[in-house]
């Protein structure tokens, strides 16, 4: 069977996509990858609370109103959900927040998305695959950050140090958020294996309550490119022995299905 297809469709079709690749090729002041924890630490409260926590950050008018003070008044955020090796799941894909509305739209598709894996905890396969999101942005953008929470230390994969220093490496900066519930050394250890790169920070919460609160202050200073006033640091504390089990999955293409 012949499908005939009228030219006045075509042409309609073909100035459509040309309006959409116009918009999507307006710059912004950030892309921003959410990198977040849903190893088998996290338990399924947990996993809302830090659900919740984002999707609120995005609903405070007070974000929507720092998007829009910067020089492009706009950037473009995707949420990235890791654990193992070969669990580095993209659940909202790249969305261009602009205003109130646009953040308030992130938020009902953070909202929406359901869990997409437990396991072990791959902190450098994580870094690898958002760097490769961000290399697959829609927009060029003046500043390229990787966000990323968890509640515990790499126990498999790449060591983290080198991952890191491959995005510091491509411009890219990575911020921390370590939740310290179960392991009160991950603050002592996000600072000296995760984070790193331009104006990069850290800020704890204490315990998966206080996530909420923490990534609000945590986007409103990525957002303005400053590092927000954090609480005092903990006093450092010894980490313990390191070793990572590789296995031979690769941690470089994310996925959606």
């Amino acid at each position: 069977m012949r499908r005939f297809i009228q030219p006045g469709l075509v042409l309609l079709a073909a100035l459509l996509l040309a309006g959409r690749a116009a918009a999507v090729a307006q710059p912004v002041d950030l892309a921003l990858v959410m990198a977040v924890d849903v190893s088998e630490s996290v338990d399924a409260g947990e996993y809302l609370l830090q659900h919740d926590g984002i999707a609120r950050a995005f609903e405070d008018p007070e974000l929507a109103a720092a998007i829009a003070a910067g020089r492009r008044g706009a950037i473009e955020v995707a949420v990235l959900e890791w654990s193992d090796r070969d669990k580095q799941v993209v659940t909202v894909d790249w969305t261009r927040v602009d205003d109130a509305a646009s953040a308030a739209a992130f938020a009902a598709k953070v909202r929406q998305s359901q869990r997409s894996s437990n396991g072990l905890t791959a902190i450098g396969d994580a870094l690898l695959a958002a760097r490769v999101l961000l290399d697959g942005a829609p927009a060029p953008a003046d500043r390229r950050l990787v966000d990323l929470s968890g509640d515990g230390i790499a126990n498999i994969g790449p060591p983290v140090r080198e991952a890191r220093d491959a995005l510091i490496a491509a411009g890219i900066t990575i911020n921390g958020l370590a939740i310290l519930a179960s392991e009160p050394w991950l603050e002592s250890y996000y600072d000296e294996y995760v984070i790193g790169g331009a104006g990069a920070f850290l800020l704890r919460a204490e315990d998966f309550s206080s996530f909420a609160t923490a990534m609000r202050n945590k986007l409103l200073g990525e957002i303005a490119g400053l590092m927000p006033a954090a609480a005092p640091r903990a006093e450092r504390r010894p980490l313990p022995q390191i070793q990572y089990v590789l296995s031979g999955a690769n941690p470089l293409k994310p996925t959606d299905e």
